[in-house]
């Protein structure tokens, strides 16, 4: 047999370098990329530095984050919530909510284009699904063009596919000719970061976009919950990333909500060890996953069952159950002679929700339009095509405008888009695009003070361009 290694020889050779006992490192706010690998800042003045040869992990009594306030109370049965001014943490001329594919991109899109952009996401990384879910393959970025094929996602999202092409390990099928790139979460995360970062957005992570700040039917900002409490960030024009209409709910568009297929993805390990030979012929094993740029690594997805993705208690259960179904699995797998190595690697944080809410937008985009490759005067994305077996589809603005909310846009899966074109708006390579055309859009409504469905259509289309965005 192969030799193996295992979670526990990881652990064994980490105590033995003194990584097991503790890890110290310096971090500053102020630093810029890099600085706190070259040695540990200075200590601040009146800061008083650890006694030499000790090392400690307490700081000092500070102030309350959260001020006080009343809390709910509970009313003749009902939770009642008193009513209480909250504090403005932010002003921005764009603000995405959401940190997703979409969402980046929008952010990205926005800041570079001038506007003063933040973005909230709720978890403390980038990428939402592609990499806190880990679904790890970006499908149609190409559409077919003849006898060959046609990259589509350009622009912001193919600068970011072709950035992680620089790090060892973290991508393929990026080479010319190549679709569907595989990528890896991790390197994801940080290639988002390094983007965001340069471009200037403001970030804010943990936090949880809660509600809305209307003033009639305009939007003015968003409220959001994290650890400091309940607070809000006003901004000119807000892009709806959430993936799950939050926001646009919260403000009372127009949507259709549904229940979907919901899975969770995770990885096997020792995958480049497996000695097929030793299988009994015609033995048949459960899903071993598709290929990631790790060749110890597999990815597998779930289709699971459909469910309403907005239910915490039916979220709750999947989660338990995924896992329960995940390890049965593996189980089965280890049991083969030849398979024994195999291991979980990890199960992605984030559960495998695909569609909640819908957008009814301006214009929704249908089935039967995307296959004939409808054109409308308002393009500002081109869809791809799933192993990029047909042609592009142009995608409307006015998947993005809401039909009645104004300073409000939304990108990613959420689009307006009818029941059968759901598959393919909601890939990753389409939230890129999307992301991309709605940040574009948002930054030209804040800087000419129009709404965004007034919005100068030909300008949107000529920074998108400038931003090497593929309009077909």
């Amino acid at each position: 047999m192969k030799p193996h290694f295992t979670r526990r020889d990881l652990m064994k050779v980490l105590s033995a370098a003194g990584f097991g006992t503790l890890i110290s490192s310096t971090v500053r706010a102020d630093a810029p990329t890099g600085a706190a690998a070259a040695g540990p800042a200075p200590a601040a003045a009146g800061a008083s530095a650890p006694a030499a040869g000790s090392a400690t992990f307490c700081g000092q009594v500070i102030a309350p984050t959260v001020p006080p306030h009343a809390p709910a109370a509970l009313v003749g049965g009902q939770v009642v919530q008193p009513q209480r001014t909250l504090p403005v943490l932010h002003q921005a001329d764009v603000l995405v909510v959401g940190g997703g594919s979409a969402g980046v991109m929008a952010a990205i899109a926005a800041r570079r284009a001038g506007a003063k952009t933040a973005i909230i996401e709720r978890y403390g990384y980038f990428g939402g699904l592609w990499t806190g879910g880990m679904v790890l393959l970006v499908i149609g970025t190409h559409v077919k063009d003849g006898a060959g094929k046609k990259k589509v996602v350009r622009g912001l999202g193919d600068e970011l596919l072709e950035r992680l092409k620089k790090i060892d390990g973290a991508i393929i099928n990026q080479d010319p000719g190549a679709h569907n790139p595989t990528a890896d979460p991790e390197a994801t995360k940080f290639i988002m970061d390094e983007m965001v970062r340069e471009a200037g957005v403001d970030v804010f992570f943990h936090c949880w976009g809660a509600d809305a700040v209307m003033d009639g039917k305009t939007i003015r900002g968003v409220v959001f919950e994290s650890k400091a409490g309940r607070q809000a960030i006003l901004a000119k024009v807000v892009v709806d990333a959430t993936g799950d209409g939050d926001i646009f709910a919260a403000a009372g568009a127009e949507y259709v909500q549904r229940t979907y297929a919901i899975g969770t993805v995770h990885r096997h390990g020792n995958m480049d060890r497996i000695e097929k030979g030793k299988a009994p012929a015609g033995t048949k094993l459960p899903p071993l996953g598709g290929v990631t740029p790790l060749p110890s690594l597999t990815w597998v997805n779930t289709r699971g069952p459909k469910e309403n993705g907005l239910d915490v208690a039916a979220l709750s259960r999947l989660e338990m159950d995924h896992r329960r179904d995940i390890w049965n699995r593996l189980r089965q797998i280890k049991q083969t002679p030849g398979y024994e190595s195999i291991f979980i690697a990890d199960t992605a944080p984030q559960l495998g929700v695909r569609i909640t809410r819908v957008l009814v937008g301006t214009c929704t985009l249908t089935y039967q339009e995307m296959r004939a490759g409808k054109k409308f005067p308002d393009v500002v994305a081109v869809g791809g095509a799933q192993g990029a077996n047909h042609a592009g589809w142009p995608i409307p603005y006015g998947v993005l405008v809401p039909k009645e909310i104004d300073n409000l846009l939304t990108a990613g899966r959420s689009v307006s888009a009818d029941e059968k074109l759901l598959d393919d708006t909601r890939l990753i390579a389409a939230c890129l695009t999307t992301g991309h055309a709605a940040g574009a859009a948002a930054a030209v409504a804040a800087q000419s003070g129009c709404r965004p469905r007034d919005v100068d259509i030909a300008k949107v289309q000529e920074l998108l361009t400038e931003q090497g965005a593929y309009l077909g």
